[in-house]
């Protein structure tokens, strides 16, 4: 067998891996699946084939992170670029939100990925490495740059709770959607685009919402 075939056959069962391990994951929770369950939903007899792939299960959730991410950087750099150097805070809001949704919607409705992201998030130690992949993107520090332009009147403690609130408004209102979808139930927008301009509406919002002062105990 020559190198270019076995990387070839290496970067097939590597998808193949991290595509079963979305699905059990989206399913069932990180934790409550097996590297060998993993392994067998992919074809692999070898059982040990996750942790000669990808290590620990934390590199697993990483690849499947970096996976999600990279589809999403390209989606948000040419929204960066259209946008240019707007002054309204919802183009902003945009490269957030339509990267996700428009690679979900190419995904069909057979995707998992939102709800194997949330269940990610779920886990502290897990949902540190989902912060720390996507916030290294240069498409997204240029978004929150862009934001955060925006808002300088804003205190640090409340951009900081803020970004919180939205980061989980994004990841599980996809989830919620994407699993409607795969159950066949009615979903409250009738397509990703529209489900898009009701999460753009809700964070933008959310942003500009008017910021009470207070003494923390």
């Amino acid at each position: 067998m020559s190198p270019a075939t076995r990387a070839e056959r290496a970067h097939e069962t590597r998808e193949a891996i991290l595509d079963a391990a979305e699905r059990l994951f989206a399913a069932h929770g990180v934790g409550e699946v097996s590297n060998r369950q993993i392994s067998e939903a992919a074809g692999q007899g070898n059982h040990f084939a996750v942790g000669y792939h990808f290590g620990t299960k934390a590199g697993l959730v990483r690849a499947l992170v970096r996976r999600y991410t990279v589809e999403l950087e390209e989606r948000r750099l040419r929204l960066l670029e259209e946008i240019g150097a707007s002054g309204d805070l919802r183009d902003w809001v945009s490269c957030l939100v339509r990267p996700a949704t428009d690679h979900l919607d190419a995904l069909g409705v057979a995707s998992r990925r939102a709800q194997c992201m949330a269940q990610i998030n779920t886990v502290p130690a897990l949902r540190q490495i989902v912060i720390d992949e996507s916030a290294a993107t240069p498409s997204m520090r240029a978004t929150l740059d862009g934001m955060l332009r925006l808002l300088p009147g804003l205190p640090e403690q409340v951009r900081q709770e803020r970004a919180g609130m939205s980061r989980l408004l994004l990841v599980h209102a996809l989830a919620e959607r994407e699993r409607a979808l795969n159950e066949g139930e009615p979903t409250a927008s009738t397509t990703w685009d529209a489900a898009a301009t009701g999460l753009i509406d809700a964070l933008t919002g959310l942003w500009l919402a008017p910021s009470t002062t207070r003494t923390d105990h």
